[in-house]
């Protein structure tokens, strides 16, 4: 019996689906791959770097500075009365293990952070926005407070799963890469994260000054209808809604039996 070969099916190895088709379902495959891995990731580095102690964090990030700052002069004296504000508040979290140090970026977006090392940043936006002693130092203890909870720590290491993953996806220098992702991701917190900054920045202020007044003054006067909208966006993308906040302060000082009333320092400035 002769054998006869028969011709191959044309097409026979090529898929009937369309190949961008193909090409879309891969990628969105590797990204999901890519996304459970990294916040597997982002879970075990957060627990891990609460054992870092504040010694090891001072030392790592001694002089550290986000690549981004633009620090106004040291001779600024709202950058003084600033950092004199901040060791007065800081007395009242007495066995407070940082050494807090302020800087001024200049930038006219007003907003807050808390980085590591003890460092805390203020916008010359959000000092020229504040109107006395009393809201600038409600701010100043709501950043004392992301310390006392070690939130930016927790923060720093969804920075380090990011910079690693930008690294890999981007081959970029991982050094130069990180610190970029990592300032981002410090400037941002969870709501509870948030809310309890804000109830240690009331007990801050009310040991301070005997009271909570204006400590929510600042966030009443950001109105979406004025020119300071641009703020109030700035400030809320890593803050909660002003209005909760507001009610949430107002419900917590009552709870605490602080006074909402009291006399305004002004600023030293």
């Amino acid at each position: 019996m002769r054998f006869v070969a028969k011709q191959a099916q044309e097409g026979i190895n090529v898929s009937d689906t369309h190949p961008l088709v193909e090409a879309g379902t891969l990628l969105v495959g590797l990204t999901a791959i890519f996304v459970v891995i990294a916040i597997a990731l982002i879970f075990m580095i957060e627990i891990a770097m609460q054992f870092i102690s504040v010694e090891d964090e001072a030392e790592l990030f001694d002089g550290w500075l986000p690549e981004d700052l633009v620090a106004v002069s040291p001779a600024d004296e709202r950058l003084l009365e600033t950092q004199l504000l901040v060791d007065r508040l800081a007395r009242h979290w007495p066995d407070s293990p940082y050494q807090f140090r302020v800087e001024i970026d200049d930038s006219e977006l007003a907003n807050a952070m808390a980085l590591p090392g003890g460092l805390i940043i203020v916008t010359q936006g959000l000092l020229d926005q504040v109107e006395s002693e009393n809201e600038l130092a409600f701010v100043l203890g709501h950043e004392l407070g992301h310390f006392k909870n070690r939130d930016h720590i927790r923060a720093l290491g969804r920075g380090i799963v990011l910079s690693l993953f930008f690294t890999v996806i981007t081959g970029d220098d991982v050094a130069g890469i990180g610190i970029k992702v990592a300032d981002i991701t410090l400037r941002g917190f969870s709501r509870r994260q948030e809310t309890k900054a804000d109830e240690f920045g009331l007990a801050v202020l009310n040991s301070e000054y005997g009271h909570v007044n204006e400590a929510w003054r600042l966030f009443e006067r950001w109105d979406i209808d004025d020119d300071r909208f641009l703020d109030l966006v700035t400030y809320l993308s890593t803050h909660p809604d002003s209005g909760d906040r507001i009610k949430d302060m107002l419900d917590h000082a009552d709870a605490e039996g602080w006074l909402a009333e009291g006399n305004v320092s002004p600023l030293r400035w």
